[in-house]
């Protein structure tokens, strides 16, 4: 969603279709564009986000550096998370197999996963390793010709979203394996894990969501994977229950990092939302009107506060019947729980849809919250394998250190 049009409340994409609601919590069928910052196509054809035309509106940060500029410094310099890189190929061949399947170089199509508003998600078996992948295909022509900001396109998107997963690697993250691109072809693709499980809310909706059990469980790896990507300045910008995949032995990763911001430090202003309505925080629904910037890991922190709240209780704690509306009820309402709630529950709840930004729960007091750790204690801490490199460089430099002085 691109910002809210100075609560004139323009959309920056035309949506032709809506993906549906959370899945098993029921909806007025006219709310549902407001649950979801992508439009579903039933067909194999690409419909794509029109020109915002706001020639005022600059990209996310500035005049500080942007993601891609901090992204290639950190692959230039190996300052990345991944033992193995993203294999890059820059030459696609798309035929049949003897059974007239469509192939693109060792993948076999098998069926459609989904869509969005920049291309589509299909599901790939490789003949080299025999495991399923999802691939995000994409017309380069198109998006080229998309602008949605003056110095920047879709493709501009769809790049950041690869440059942004290729240093990332995480267990509660999906993970991105390759990318094809070939310079003589219209398509780009994304070949990424394929999550066999389900959404997070698969099963959810009144009078009773998943219960508490299952909801702390799938926030303990939520709250693990977005530690993660704060800890590397990273700003997912779309948590919801739609991005959050459950694999078949129950582990939660989180998906869709097209609208993701990356920063060069721990200053994390940004100045539009990009998110979906129903999860936006109260401070990126006054952006437009105040003109001020907002943080980026907070507004995580409420779409987290927002998800817990659909997995606990099935419904949305803001909805309205039209997009002005749902912002104004996220700024002034009261956040209403059940009496009979779990005062723990409830106590976290409070804090992470907490309006005022600097008094909102940060991530890590968070996982510390004694209704999150619960009978499963501490959610554990995840040395990534950039720290770890880092922490051996410095234990070998003090060893060095060590020897010279004796």
């Amino acid at each position: 969603m691109g910002c809210c049009g100075c609560f004139g409340f323009s959309f920056a994409r035309k949506l032709k279709k809506v993906v549906g609601p959370v899945r098993g919590v029921g909806n007025n069928p006219s709310q549902e564009f407001l649950l979801d910052s992508d439009a579903e196509n039933d067909g194999d054809d690409f419909y794509y986000p029109t020109d915002t035309g706001n020639e005022g509106e600059s990209d996310f940060q500035s005049p500080r550096k942007k993601s891609e500029e901090i992204l290639m410094y950190r692959m230039q310099n190996g300052l990345i998370c991944r033992e193995f890189p993203v294999k890059e190929t820059h030459s696609v061949l798309r035929s049949e197999d003897e059974n007239g399947n469509k192939t693109i170089n060792e993948y076999v199509r098998i069926h459609k996963i989904g869509a969005g508003s920049y291309g589509k998600v299909v599901l790939y078996r490789s003949r080299a390793d025999g495991k399923n992948y999802a691939i995000k295909v994409f017309h380069k022509s198109h998006l080229l010709k998309l602008r949605v900001a003056p110095s920047e396109t879709a493709m501009t998107d769809v790049f950041r979203e690869v440059s942004i997963m290729k240093v990332l690697s995480h267990p509660n993250i999906v993970n991105l394996f390759e990318v094809i691109d070939d310079p003589t072809t219209d398509h780009f693709y994304m070949v990424l894990e394929y999550v066999e499980g389900k959404w997070v809310c698969e099963g959810a909706g009144p009078p009773g969501g998943l219960g508490e059990h299952t909801a702390r469980k799938y926030l303990r790896d939520v709250v693990s994977g977005l530690m993660y990507l704060h800890a590397h300045n990273i700003v997912h910008g779309d948590i919801k229950p739609d991005n959050l995949l459950v694999t078949g032995n129950g582990t939660v990763k989180i998906a869709d990092f097209s609208v993701s911001q990356v920063f060069e430090d721990d200053d994390d202003e940004l100045r539009r939302s990009p998110g979906t309505p129903v999860f936006t925080a109260p401070e990126c629904c006054l952006v437009c009107l105040i003109g001020e910037t907002y943080h980026g890991k907070a507004a995580d922190t409420w779409a987290v506060g927002v998800t817990l709240y659909c997995l606990v209780l099935g419904k949305y704690p803001f909805l309205g019947e039209t997009l002005q509306d749902t912002y104004d009820k996220i700024v002034n309402n009261a956040l209403l729980l059940p009496d009979e709630m779990n005062p723990l529950l409830k106590d976290l709840l409070e804090g992470l849809l907490c309006k005022d930004p600097r008094q909102r729960m940060i991530l890590e007091n968070v996982a510390q919250h004694a209704w999150v750790v619960g009978e499963e204690g501490p959610i554990p801490q995840y040395l990534c394998w950039c720290n770890r490199t880092r922490l051996q460089r410095e234990a070998s430099a003090g060893s060095e250190t060590h020897a010279l002085t004796q």
